[in-house]
């Protein structure tokens, strides 16, 4: 029977990724890149080749494997595993990379801020305050070879081959043999003599000094170089000079050179190693600290590296929302990581996240997911937004406190293209329905509005067929102002969706009612509507062949500016002057845009505040005003859009501050004594019957000259495309007689 050796190198869980060995370390050992075979996770391995006659270096890279195996410190090269045989040693750290080529490449990049060197001398100093303080420890090979730096741009402290006890027991410094290293030993070696006073940490902090120096102005040529600090830093200076001067004995503590520099004003006095500082210890800090790190840490990460950002604050916010119970206050700072990550990452680590927080009850909670949910839509897709997110958001609209409702409202935006059939067209239909109807809050009502003409195409034809024209007839006759604003501009945003039919019949009669309007504002987007509904329907009644394609081109999508599709207009209308009767190029505006005039800003919900934006614009009248009608109780009984635009059984009196049309200048040479031509009218429907006629006061009256220069010149220009249109009607008729609107043109 055979019995066969296994090869532990074979067996080792870790393997060296076929590449050659990375660069910049002058020593026996050579670092590979590596990783786990069981999870594929990056490691770095560092490899010594034991070679015959090289006993004394055999020995130093030994005592260094033992170092890595009992040395423990987060500034330290972490020791993952290591193999020892006959033929090589395998030390297994996290992945790193030298300093030296971590260097040139940030440098390549765009060069490294003095933030991350700050925090990367500081984390060296520490780690040698640990050895020499703590363990009694010589580091021996302070060098630009000895640091290495991981992925979150974290400097580590590793090259412990020549490390020795400081108290003297197990011989002095082992030699090194190696030019290269032995150009940083302190001047004080060279004398043999003994005489020379010293500190235990002396030599380890010249080589500090001469770290610094590379760090700044790259490869050290000479000793004598050190004299000139070249680009370091004013305010690192004078620290620097103290570690290389002459005498070892006023060469500081590891300790009190991070005191010095930690001084205000000093070279490590800043925000960024504020920030680790606080990382290093967050779970010993009181939850109060931590509330307020978290608040201010969205201010400061735009300065931060991304690495960081992405490599130790990202974990440290995962860890604090889902064990810390650190709420709301994480948000800001982890969305604003988490432009950072990629796709993959933001699915893996954000998320996850994300959908917990939708199903908390903290409504600080809910309100800052809803504000921020710009920034991570992109992510989600419809399967969990269907059955993970809106139903825990549609709660919203029904909570008692007037901020979430509008969020929720707004939130619609984002969520409606993600939407399946049934959450988008019958439960969010019933949720709009009840709030336009219901809703004390006037903005509500008003944003209810808006929402509604911007997700217009994503509905169903039969749901926008049956909701539409009703909600935007219901909103111009809301006793809000803006509300009735958001219903005209909700009928021009989305104006290609309704047949030729609905323009004339349904809609023009609507707008027609609100150009008596109390409101100034009401009445002139309404005129707007009306010269482009009718600028429609007459390109079409000239040419009838465009009404097919008028009522079939209905866009399915908003276009990627967030603006709606239009139809092009004919090409005799593209030609008219007129363009102030083409709707084209009309310039609605945002939706919202009339609202937030008279609107206030939301206060923030954190401080547990009203929302003043809600409640100052309020109709604490609106619910006992309306008809029965109007007061829909349930979506299949009376919460149907289908209701239409009845007329209530009374007129709603405007709301409280509203200004009647006498009280405002309209542009006259001087106050009239006439009364309000609008005091009896109202874009609410009437008990009383309207005026036939104007009566005394009429338009002109009322127009400045200007405005009665520009009328003739509009009626000129009406007059003249009036008989532009009927030579080509009769060009039509001579070449193949009269047309009915609708027909066919026949080839």
């Amino acid at each position: 029977m055979w019995f066969f050796a296994r090869d532990p190198v074979r067996d080792f869980p870790f393997e060296l990724i076929p590449e050659p060995p990375e660069g910049g370390l002058p020593g026996p050992w050579a670092l590979h890149r590596g990783r786990k075979k069981a999870t594929g996770s990056p490691v770095s391995i560092f490899v010594y080749d034991v070679k015959p006659g090289a006993e004394e270096q055999t020995q130093v890279a030994k005592a260094a494997f033992k170092r890595f195996k009992t040395l423990r410190h987060p500034n330290i090269l972490a020791y993952i595993d290591g193999l020892e045989t006959e033929k090589c040693l395998h030390v297994v750290t996290e992945a790193v990379t030298p300093l030296g080529i971590y260097l040139k490449a940030r440098v390549e990049a765009g060069g490294l801020k003095e933030l991350e060197i700050s925090w990367g001398l500081h984390q060296i100093v520490k780690a040698l305050s640990f050895l020499v303080n703590d363990c009694s420890l010589i580091h021996n090979n302070v060098c630009m070879a000895a640091v290495f730096v991981d992925r979150a741009g974290e400097w580590k402290l590793g090259g412990l081959d020549y490390m020795y006890s400081a108290q003297g027991n197990g011989g002095g410094p082992p030699r090194k043999g190696i030019p290269e290293l032995e150009q940083y030993d302190p001047p004080e070696l060279a004398d043999s003599s003994g005489r020379v006073v010293r500190e235990k940490w002396s030599a380890d902090m010249w080589r500090l000094g001469c770290l610094i120096w590379e760090v700044f102005n790259g490869p050290l040529p000479r000793a004598a170089a050190l004299r000139n600090p070249g680009k370091i830093p004013k305010t690192l200076v004078p620290h620097y000079c103290e570690l290389v001067g002459a005498n070892p004995k006023v060469r500081p503590n590891p300790a009190r050179f991070l005191q010095n520099c930690r001084a205000p004003g000093g070279f490590m006095s800043n925000r960024f190693v504020e920030t680790n500082l606080f990382l290093e210890e967050i779970q010993i800090k009181e939850p109060a600290e931590k509330q307020k790190f978290f608040q201010e840490l969205s201010k400061s990460l735009d300065a931060f590296p991304e690495d960081f950002c992405r490599h130790k604050v990202l974990p440290q916010l995962l860890t604090a929302f889902e064990f810390g119970n650190a709420g709301a206050v994480v948000l800001t700072p982890l969305f604003k990581v988490g432009k950072f990550l990629s796709a993959e990452e933001y699915q893996q680590k954000i998320i996850p996240v994300v959908v917990k927080m939708f199903s908390s009850t903290d409504r600080a909670m809910r309100i800052r997911l809803l504000q921020q949910m710009e920034q991570f839509i992109q992510y989600l897709d419809e399967p969990t937004v269907n059955t993970q997110i809106f139903p825990h958001v549609v709660h919203g609209f029904l909570d008692t406190n007037p901020a979430i409702r509008e969020q929720t409202v707004k939130s619609m935006l984002l969520l409606a293209p993600k939407l399946n059939e049934a959450n988008l067209n019958v439960e969010l239909m019933k949720h709009f329905a009840r709030l336009q109807a219901k809703d004390e809050q006037g903005p509500i009502r008003c944003n209810t509005t808006v929402c509604l003409g911007k997700i217009g195409s994503y509905l169903s034809a039969s749901t926008r067929h049956r909701v539409l024209t009703s909600a935007f007839s219901r909103a111009t006759r809301d006793p809000f102002a803006p509300s009735r604003v958001a219903g005209v501009l909700g009928f021009a945003a989305t104006h290609n969706l309704y047949s030729m039919n609905d323009c004339a019949q349904k809609i023009l009669p609507v707008l027609c009612g609100l150009t008596v309007d109390p409101e100034k504002s009401v009445r002139d987007q309404a005129f707007k509507a009306i010269r482009s509904f009718l600028s429609k329907l007459e390109s079409v009644s000239e040419d009838p062949t465009q009404l097919e394609e008028v009522e079939t081109n209905i866009p399915q999508r908003p276009t990627p500016e967030g603006h709606w599709e239009t139809q092009e207009e004919d090409k005799d209308t593209a030609e008219d002057s007129s363009t102030a009767d083409r709707w084209d190029d009309e310039d609605w505006g945002s939706l919202e845009q009339e609202a937030e005039s008279v609107l206030a800003q939301q206060d923030d919900w954190s401080t547990g505040g009203q929302v003043s934006r809600a409640s100052q614009v309020s109709n604490s009248d609106h619910k006992s005003s309306k008809s029965p009608e109007s007061d829909w109780s349930s979506w299949e009984a009376e919460g149907s859009w289908e209701q239409g635009w009845q007329e209530p059984s009374s007129q709603e009196p405007p709301p409280d501050g509203t200004r009647l049309a006498s009280e405002y200048n309209w542009g006259g040479p001087e106050s009239s004594d006439k009364g309000d031509p609008f005091a009896t009218l109202s874009a609410r429907p009437s008990t009383q019957p309207r005026p036939d006629s104007w009566g005394e006061d009429n338009w002109e009256g009322l127009e400045t000259d200007s405005r009665q220069v520009k009328a003739e010149l509009a009626r000129k220009k009406r007059e003249e495309r009036r008989r532009e249109m009927e030579a080509k009607r009769a060009e039509r008729k001579v070449a193949k007689g009269p047309m009915k609107l609708g027909a066919r043109k026949l080839d």
